[in-house]
């Protein structure tokens, strides 16, 4: 008889201290704004809501004993309403913001160690950063604002603008080298913004709401090209936004916040598909599961009654991926892990799952 894999998930659980396969991790970081802030971290303030710890201490807790790792080569995406702390937190990893308390180690080294000139050096070579407001320089053209970070590096005019060029071809602005910002669309300049940090050839790229005040259009054009540029240049991500849709779309993994905390943490489909709490449950509650969920989590076990010579598909297969072959057997679906059967799903279970209708456990 077939061998049949449990299919039980769990949320993930990770190391108490850095996996040295993480290119970030983030241990316990805390940010307190005011004048008791080096006076809360361990000390029974530091279990007080905002509002309670503000009307004692008139300080505020934006981030509180926050921990997670960001894996070599995937967009990891923090999110969460106005005020829930997503912006201090990439502030707090880049030290625009200088943390309470907690640790930061970028490919094992701890950022927060670091002095002025080596954290300069950081954002020169190792990191870069794109936000809302483009930043660029108006009295100069669109190959020196993206050339501008290398010149500060100090490579050479001919270097830095070959390099520069190559940028402005790989984002989709051929032809703009020399164009002024205000010659250009938003959403050219924010291509101008993406390439100058691509221009660094940094090994992590960190996004806070970049594409927030773009029309709808620009914004999935925007949204979709970050995820062109991904597959291609295969760069580590942090994305900041309060969008859930850009989350589901952009993320590997995703941090829900609120209030300073997180809430929960996973690939997208355990947050659609397990919410972690009522909170959770309201964001993903209008999301089209099928759209997001994959076949292992409305797949069951196969009876004595079932035919195992149907169709297959692996257990990432989206659901709404396998409607047209649901529809066109009567067999069940195969669920495979390589060559080893997990599962089956049939057309009841697909259609089902199209309506909206999944149960909270796979």
């Amino acid at each position: 008889m077939t061998e049949v894999a449990t299919h039980a998930l769990s949320a993930p659980t990770g190391p108490d201290r850095g996996d040295t396969t993480s290119t970030i991790v983030v241990r316990h970081l805390w940010k307190v704004f005011g004048p008791a802030e080096h006076k809360i971290v361990g000390t029974p303030d530091a279990d007080l809501t905002r509002q309670e710890l503000k009307a004692k201490t008139e300080s505020m807790i934006a981030i509180r004993d926050v921990s997670f790792d960001v894996k070599p080569g995937e967009v990891f995406v923090v999110m969460g309403l106005s005020g829930s702390g997503k912006s201090t937190l990439v502030r707090c990893i880049t030290r625009l913001i200088e943390p309470t308390a907690g640790e930061v180690l970028l490919d094992g080294e701890d950022i927060g160690k670091a002095d002025q000139e080596r954290l300069r050096e950081l954002r020169r070579r190792r990191f870069s950063m794109v936000f809302q407001h483009f930043g660029l320089l108006p009295h100069r053209r669109v190959i020196d604002n993206v050339a501008f970070p290398l010149e500060i590096r100090g490579e050479s005019k001919a270097a830095r603008h070959e390099k520069a060029q190559a940028m402005i071809d790989l984002v989709g602005l051929k032809g703009h080298a020399n164009s002024y910002p205000d010659q250009l669309s938003g959403g050219m300049q924010q291509r101008v913004g993406l390439a100058r940090a691509l221009a660094m050839d940094p090994e992590v790229m960190f996004f806070d709401e970049p594409f927030s005040a773009l029309d709808p259009l620009i914004r999935r054009d925007m949204q979709n090209e970050v995820l062109r540029l991904h597959n291609e240049v295969g760069k580590t991500m942090v994305f900041i936004t309060h969008d859930l849709a850009e989350a589901l779309k952009l993320g590997d993994h995703i941090v829900i916040m609120r209030d300073g905390v997180v809430v929960q943490a996973g690939p997208p489909e355990e947050l659609v598909g397990a919410p972690a709490d009522d909170y959770v449950a309201d964001f993903v509650r209008d999301v089209p599961k099928s759209h997001v969920l994959t076949l292992r989590w409305i797949m069951r076990d196969p009876t004595p009654d079932d035919a195992l010579d149907g169709p297959a598909f692996p257990t990432g297969t989206l659901i709404r991926t396998a409607v047209h072959v649901a529809a066109a057997t009567d067999k069940p679906i195969r669920v495979m892990d390589g060559d080893r059967l997990v599962g089956v799903v049939d057309r009841v279970q697909i259609l089902t799952a199209i309506a909206g209708v999944i149960e909270d456990e796979p």
